[in-house]
């Protein structure tokens, strides 16, 4: 078997994934208490402001935030979709300025943002919700294997794993209906912790990601695939051959 060229994505795209996936998010404003965000989002390459984030705050009235750009983190936490131990996969702090957007400018931006990525919340401001905007100056992303730093420019060029939407509905299948898949995928790593129960951590393009749990401390491990693949299709040959048999269905969900 040849070794893979790639085992993981980039830290931009893990990035792209993460903020992609409505995952719990915090805004923290110099000076300010941090506050829960409703919904983010980040312009894409071709945008003039490509790598801006935007944000929807709930409409306080009381802080000055939205009055002048102030120095900020957005802190978002990407979380298995499983009951696990530790539910948190990874990190991210995305460091700027947060202003307001000027209110000529509120409208064609949210359309901007329903094209994005469609979210009812959009019709909250106003009336309830307000509009930030982040300038970006850096990006970082941490998780169980180190942190990494993400220039603005290559995280607006990056894409999403093209298999986010699909990912917690497959974490759930593994985990609830193929354990004897999951034990099989466990077996090909040597150093794989005894005893341990097997999880499914997550899923993309370049592999798959188990948890072992067990009463002394869980141990994430990675399993690549051959190459990075694209299509279900693919995902599913992938799978295979992990499990050491072809023959076998893929990942459908019954």
């Amino acid at each position: 078997m040849v070794a893979p060229t790639c085992t993981g994505p980039t830290a931009a795209e893990a990035v792209r994934s993460c903020l992609q996936r409505h995952t719990e998010a915090m805004l923290a404003v110099d000076g300010q208490c941090a506050r829960e965000v409703a919904a983010h989002f980040l312009l894409p390459a071709e945008a003039p402001d490509a790598g801006t984030s935007m944000i929807l705050l709930a409409d306080t009235r009381r802080d000055s935030a939205a009055e002048r750009a102030r120095p900020a983190v957005l802190e978002l936490t990407d979380d298995c979709p499983l009951e696990l131990n530790e539910r948190v996969r990874a990190l991210v702090w995305m460091r700027g300025r947060v202003g307001a957007v000027p209110a000529e400018q509120v409208r064609p931006t949210l359309a901007r943002l329903a094209d994005l990525r469609p979210d009812h919340r959009l019709l909250d401001v106003g009336d309830g919700l307000e509009l930030l905007r982040l300038d970006l100056d850096s990006v970082v992303v941490a998780d169980g294997g180190g942190a990494e730093a993400v220039t603005p420019a290559a995280l607006a060029a990056a894409g999403p794993d093209p298999f986010w939407r699909e990912e917690p509905i497959w974490l759930r299948h593994l985990d609830a209906h193929r354990p004897d898949l999951l034990a099989r995928m466990a077996r090909r790593l040597p150093a794989r912790p005894r005893g341990a129960a097997v999880r499914p951590l997550s899923i993309d393009r370049y592999g798959i990601r188990l948890r072992f749990e067990s009463a002394d401390g869980d141990t994430d491990m990675r399993l690549p695939f051959d190459h990075p693949v694209d299509d279900v299709q693919g995902l599913s040959r992938a799978l295979r051959v992990l499990i050491g048999c072809p023959f076998l269905n893929g990942l459908r969900a019954s």
